[in-house]
């Protein structure tokens, strides 16, 4: 075999000796091409599944955890919640607008492929620096393809967060997250079972768009990536919709044996996958797929990545039901092949064997663990003293910059673009720590947030990752629900470098503790390796995305201030948590110091007595203290409510340290005063500080020590609110 051709479909030398070795003969250009793309980082996970597997995936409301389209937790009352997130972030850097719109399109289909119907969507973005030319272009048109999409197939974007950090200039990151409800006893999988059964593809036609998608995910960013836009799909949202609708009719019937999105590799992973979970095999004839270009190859048709197709195992006699339900919607469904008994995923082309492999050794790339080493920059942070930073000298001049910071600055201009309407079932809308979903015809509600910090886990990803996930869990317990399992988008460079592997390896092992202790089990997810270009690797990012219960909508609180007189007080301590936070990065221009130091006993149970409260209804707002700190915090929540606050702070810390550090385990919360003795007896020897109260005028006053404290919120809330449309336009 010529070197250039297996290198070419991404594999290296020993894997092809692997390949000629499972088929006892060489393989034909087809067949390479299929171990190429399965084989693939994107595909395979080869590089991350033998670390993967530690992970804690089994609890008491699991119903699927990793190895299906998405996870599905049982949240009572013969209800559960099926959710997942994904990243496309080759593509979108390359074709932003298609980029982000496919990647929507494709966390979709992975919810409603497992008979739940999708309900609502989040997103997590990474840019470079807003002062940089291209990076507006690409933040624009990933904002846009994401609205584009999700808009049209009417589902809502209900909650995200978008970062922006010089790091990811080259590569930016966009995860999305799709949330949706189903009867926890239809649940359908992506298995091939039943010989003689028949395969049918379904949904829109096959194109040249999407060509090696999977292979172009799993390699570095380049100058010459961006002559690779055929390998970044074309989305067509409304086709989605139809394609949605169809797919929920059909498993009204029981003519579906199994389903799987043709997402990452198209044709290919759909067909070997399937049989792979179900020990069967897989006979296709290529020519019978509805094509929408003409002379396309059986190479071209295989590896196509072409959106809103599906691929479904029907049960033999049920053919017919398939036919009149995809007509009514005008959608293709073409029977293309069998279930077979001998494992074997053989493609024909009008009747003849142009290829034949063992389905399993497609779906199943071999496993790697690599060379680790450890970043210099996790002990130079560790040593860094942050009393060496100096103190502003003006308070007020500090909170006004730190406003103003695009990563502390309101997400509005972003999230009006976005539908969070759409279904009149959004009960808290963005802009609050977590967003609230009612179930119709029940008082219960899902809460949904997805997290991340890029900076924490460069300087610690260890610590760095349990940090993520207490921000998720106090996310979810700030509305009042109770925190279930999560997902996870897990974003890193390349593999083959030490510092890299080492990165990904300790994020592993510290999201295992912190799921363990907070009882929240890994449901499934994606890793993104070679985050990677000329200039270097993105921080490692691994993103949270969160699901938690409520049994009473009507007892969920939000972060913004209600009532003129109510107490403001901080659940938690404070400590001197500056290093590696936005105060430092951002005002100081240092990117070093310790973590913030996490209890993971402590937080959880400062998170349960809060949830207790809220529970008894004697908080009537709560707001997680987390980036930018309390000072963020209390201004977020005094805008939200159109309201003041009068302080009175005291503290052994440097002021500026208590205004912004980041310690975990804290809450902004506001009280009648009445209600103070049943919150401590409630809290018990957890510290709970009165700091203030709110106020009809919009202004926060006061002082913290012996320094004033005096913001006008007019002023404050315009900067907050035009602090990403001017610098998009600057």
């Amino acid at each position: 075999m010529n070197k250039h051709l297996y290198e070419e479909v991404g594999l290296t030398y020993d894997e092809y000796k692997m390949i000629v070795e499972i088929l006892g003969r060489e393989p034909n250009e087809l067949e390479l091409n299929l171990f190429g793309v399965m084989w693939s980082e994107h595909c395979g996970y080869k590089n991350s599944k033998a670390f993967l597997k530690n992970l804690p995936t089994k609890g008491e409301h699991i119903l699927q955890g990793p190895g299906e389209n998405a996870g599905i937790v049982d949240i009572g009352d013969g209800y559960a919640v099926c959710f997942k997130v994904e990243s496309h972030n080759h593509p979108s850097a390359v074709e932003p607008y298609e980029g982000a719109a496919t990647g929507v399109g494709g966390i979709i289909r992975d919810i409603f492929t497992m008979g739940a119907r999708p309900i609502a969507l989040l997103d997590s973005l990474k840019f470079g620096s807003l002062s940089d030319s291209r990076t507006k272009y690409l933040f624009e048109g990933v904002v846009a393809g994401i609205a584009g999409y999700g808009n049209c197939v009417g589902i809502p974007t209900v909650g995200g967060e978008t970062t922006f950090d010089p790091v990811y200039k080259n590569n930016i990151l966009v995860n999305v997250m799709c949330v949706g409800i189903m009867k926890k006893d239809k649940i359908f999988k992506g298995i091939a079972q039943g010989v003689g059964n028949s395969v049918f593809y379904v949904g829109h036609t096959t194109g040249r768009d999407g060509m090696g998608g999977a292979t172009f995910a799993s390699t570095d960013l380049t100058a010459e990536s961006e002559e690779k836009r055929s390998a970044v799909q074309v989305g067509d949202p409304f086709m989605e919709k139809l394609l949605l609708e169809a797919c929920l009719e059909l498993f009204q019937t029981d003519a579906v044996v199994g389903i799987q999105d043709m997402g990452a590799a198209g044709l290919t992973s759909s067909t070997c996958e399937t049989a792979a979970r179900a020990g069967t095999g897989i006979e296709i004839d290529v020519a019978l797929v509805p094509k929408r270009e003409e002379g396309m190859n059986p190479i071209e048709v295989m590896l196509s990545e072409s959106q809103e197709r599906m691929l479904v195992i029907v049960k033999k006699e049920k053919e017919e039901e398939v036919y009149k339900i995809f007509e009514k919607w005008g959608l293709h469904a073409v029977k293309i092949g069998k279930v077979t008994d001998d494992g074997m995923l053989r493609v024909l082309e009008n009747g003849k064997v142009i290829a034949e492999v063992p389905a399993k050794a497609l779906a199943h790339a071999p496993a790697y663990v690599r060379e680790v080493k450890e970043p210099a920059i996790i002990k130079e942070a560790e040593n860094f003293d942050i009393y060496s930073i100096p103190q502003p000298n003006d308070l007020n001049e500090a909170i006004c910059k730190m406003i103003s910071n695009p990563n502390l600055a309101s997400k509005e201009y972003i999230y009006r673009q976005y539908d969070h309407m759409v279904r009149t079932d959004t009960v808290i809308r963005p802009g609050h720590d977590a967003s609230l979903l009612r179930i119709k015809g029940t008082k219960k509600g899902i809460a949904v947030t997805i997290d991340s910090n890029g900076r924490y886990c460069y300087l610690n990803p260890y610590e760095g990752v349990q940090l993520v996930l207490a921000e998720s869990y106090r996310n979810i317990v700030a509305v009042g629900a109770k925190p279930l399992a999560i997902t996870d988008g897990l974003n890193f460079g390349n593999p083959h470098y030490p510092e890299i592997y080492y990165q990904f390896v300790k994020t592993i092992e510290g999201m295992k503790v912190a799921c363990e202790h907070f009882e929240t089990p890994v449901t499934g997810g994606n890793v993104s390796f070679y985050n990677q270009s000329e200039e270097g690797a993105i921080y490692p990012t691994p993103v949270i995305g969160m699901i938690g219960i409520i049994d009473d909508i009507e007892k969920a609180v939000d972060i913004s201030f209600k009532n003129e007189g109510d107490l403001i007080a901080v659940v938690g301590k404070t400590s001197d948590d500056i290093g590696a936070s936005e105060y430092l990065s951002f005002y100081h221009r240092i990117v070093s110091g310790r973590v913030p130091k996490l209890d993971l006993k402590l937080h959880k149970r400062v998170c349960d007595k809060v949830l207790e409260c809220i529970k008894e209804g004697l908080f009537n707002s709560v707001h997680d203290i987390s980036d930018g700190g309390f000072a963020i915090a209390l201004i977020e929540s005094a805008i939200k409510g159109s309201k003041g606050a009068e302080l009175q702070i005291k503290t052994k810390l440097r002021e500026d340290f208590y205004l912004f550090s980041e310690t975990p385990g804290r809450f902004v919360v506001t009280f009648k005063e009445e209600n103070l003795r049943k919150i401590h007896d409630i809290l018990d020897d957890i510290e709970f500080t009165v700091v203030g109260r709110v106020t009809d005028e919009y202004i926060i006053n006061g002082k913290i020590n012996d320094k004033d404290i005096h913001l006008d919120l007019k002023e404050i809330e315009r900067i907050y609110q035009e602090a990403i449309p001017c610098a998009l336009k600057s």
